[in-house]
């Protein structure tokens, strides 16, 4: 386990990471997830093993800090995870980020480009979502005051998540979990998905094959996207399909696929 200081105030963010060769890769959870949870499986399987890679925490999730004075919007998850990289000494790395960690990357892309090479979004929100009571996501999270959810909300989100989710959204902060889901829902402006498209770098989008076709999918491979469907899985790809995600992923990251600047 490695760490770095991200804030003024000095709250730590924290990373498993595998030696191997640069650039680096590195690998960001969704809401409520963590790295090395989600990740390792396909992080050592043989088509990606062999490079460097952290498979980091974002601030108030897993194993970093969960400072409640920190306001977990998009763009300071974003420059945290940039000062615990160049901690790490990473520049021009490939991001494989997930849910809510592809939002976060297409803004650390965007805020600080010399960090990233390339991204693979996994299944990533690139548009603000409503809020909805009931639900067990981010939406749902979003739907009660930050008052109500650490009254109480909270225990009936654990209850909708399952008991799945719940084994690492329980180790997020409780602060953390609700303003990361409410600035996610909001999005940014221009919207995640407008910046995506603006980026000049290779960018893959994976998806499940079962969710049907992505909505604007023409507009992002115009703009020089990949779109990838993955079978046999549902929003957490490489939980569901490891051998599916490795091939989809090792493919985005083959030289051969790389574009020209």
């Amino acid at each position: 386990m490695r760490n770095a200081a991200v804030t003024p105030e000095g709250d730590q963010i924290r990373w498993v990471e595998l030696p191997g060769q640069e650039p680096s890769r590195v690998y960001v959870h969704g809401l409520g997830a963590t790295s090395p949870a989600y990740f390792t499986e396909v992080a050592v399987h043989p088509l990606l093993a062999g490079r460097r890679s952290l498979l980091i925490d974002l601030l108030g999730h897993g194993i970093s800090d969960r400072p409640a004075h920190f306001d977990y919007t998009l763009e300071s998850h974003a420059d945290a995870l940039a000062a615990a990289l160049r901690s790490a000494g990473v520049m021009g790395a490939e991001l494989i980020a997930h849910s809510m960690g592809g939002s976060i990357a297409i803004v650390l892309a965007v805020r600080h480009p010399q960090l990233v090479a390339r991204l693979v979004l996994v299944d990533a929100n690139l548009d603000p979502i409503p809020p909805t009571p009931g639900s067990a996501g981010s939406s749902g999270i979003a739907a009660y005051s930050e008052e109500d959810f650490l009254a109480g909300g909270w225990e009936e989100i654990r209850d909708r998540a399952g008991s799945h989710w719940w084994s690492t959204m329980r180790l997020a902060g409780r602060e953390a979990l609700h303003r990361s889901a409410v600035h996610l829902t909001r999005g940014t402006d221009p919207s995640m998905r407008e910046r995506l498209v603006e980026l000049k770098i290779p960018r893959t989008y994976m998806r499940p094959e079962a969710d049907g076709p992505l909505p604007g999918s023409d507009a992002l491979v115009e703009a020089g996207v990949t779109v990838v469907s993955v079978p046999d899985c549902g929003h957490n790809i490489m939980l569901d399909n490891p051998e599916g995600f490795a091939r989809a992923t090792a493919a985005a990251l083959s030289t051969h696929n790389q574009r020209e600047q």
